[in-house]
């Protein structure tokens, strides 16, 4: 397997990020386990995972996992901060209250006395960054944290935070986690040539849009039963629209075309962009596992590159794949 660095800070990690949001419902503990022990296996040792999902559930089970198997030293751990832990009002956010805090109890469900990567889940709308890169900053001072990160950031936030650790030498990010799929081009219009230039790690998250691009909708069913758009309804279903579904159409006749399933053509089409270090997936079976590591170790044929961008064009969306951030104003129509 080809490794690929993250960031500039040398470490290696697989082109595949086994993300964990899944783990502790709808997956059992059982099965995640096995998905966790498969996915080492294979030579992934990249692994994502939140505080926020099911509400620690998913950080105890990868520690269970990681201290039953022996192999957290093997691994690049990271998990996130940000989203509402309890029912106090400071059981949330981006304060050094909440972020020092919740660190603590991430070190606690994980099993471990460092978290290699620890990223922001959502930006700070509400006060000066200079807040919450100090408290990373102290984090990784007392070694509890090795880098730090962001996720679904605007492109300006995350070049304002790494002008204030500059300014005030505090530790610096070295990844943004930004939604990013061929369903939703946007972030190739500013965030990833910021993140080339200034070397910083692009970890997309739902890379096969929700299963949207892994063939499971635009069947006689609106959301099939056991899909994210059944499950949770909201921004899930939103992000199902007619233009999004004709997409996958044609990229599983192009899958069919290459003796691949939809999947497995959408993934390798995100691993293989320009700026992309390893894209998030989030196997909620054994056997969704075992179809997304089938591209591990291919490569996207440059001659199929144009045939993608007439189906989205570059820096564009027909879905709405950042309609979880209040930042981001614009929305896609079907």
């Amino acid at each position: 397997m080809e490794y690929r660095m993250l960031g500039r800070t040398g470490v290696m990690v697989s082109p595949l990020c086994l993300g964990a949001m899944n783990f502790g419902g709808p997956t059992e503990e059982g099965e995640s386990i096995a998905i966790i022990s498969r996915a080492l296996e294979a030579g992934l040792n990249f692994i994502d995972t939140a505080n926020v999902y099911n509400q620690g559930e998913s950080e105890k089970i990868v520690g269970k996992a990681l201290k039953e198997n022996g192999r957290r030293d093997q691994v690049v751990l990271a998990t996130k901060v940000y989203g509402k832990m309890g029912e106090s009002p400071n059981e949330s956010g981006t304060s050094r209250l909440h972020i020092v805090k919740a660190c603590e109890d991430s070190l606690r469900r994980l099993q471990t006395d460092h978290i290699d990567l620890y990223q922001l889940h959502r930006p700070p709308l509400s006060h000066p960054q200079d807040e919450t890169l100090r408290a990373f900053d102290d984090l990784v001072r007392a070694g509890k944290v090795l880098y730090i990160g962001c996720s679904t950031h605007p492109a300006w936030m995350v070049m304002e935070a790494l002008a204030v650790s500059e300014r005030y030498n505090l530790a610096r990010y070295i990844s943004e986690q930004p939604p990013y799929n061929l369903l939703d081009r946007r972030i190739e219009n500013e965030l990833i040539p910021l993140c080339q230039k200034y070397g910083l790690a692009t970890l997309p998250w739902s890379p096969l849009a929700g299963g949207i691009l892994a063939g499971r909708y635009g069947g006689e069913a609106a959301f099939p039963e056991g899909s994210r758009a059944a499950r949770w309804g909201g921004m899930f279903a939103d992000r199902v629209t007619r233009r999004a579904l004709e997409v996958a159409r044609q990229v599983g006749k192009m899958a069919e075309e290459r003796g691949m399933t939809t999947a497995q053509l959408a993934l390798l089409w995100v691993k293989d962009q320009p700026g992309v270090t390893s894209p998030i997936i989030g196997p909620r079976t054994l056997a969704h596992l075992e179809d997304n590591l089938a591209i591990a170790e291919k490569k996207l044929e440059d001659a199929d590159r144009p045939l993608f961008d007439e189906l989205v064009h570059p820096g564009n969306a027909v879905a709405d794949f950042h309609n979880s951030n209040d930042w981001m104003k614009a929305r896609v129509k079907d």
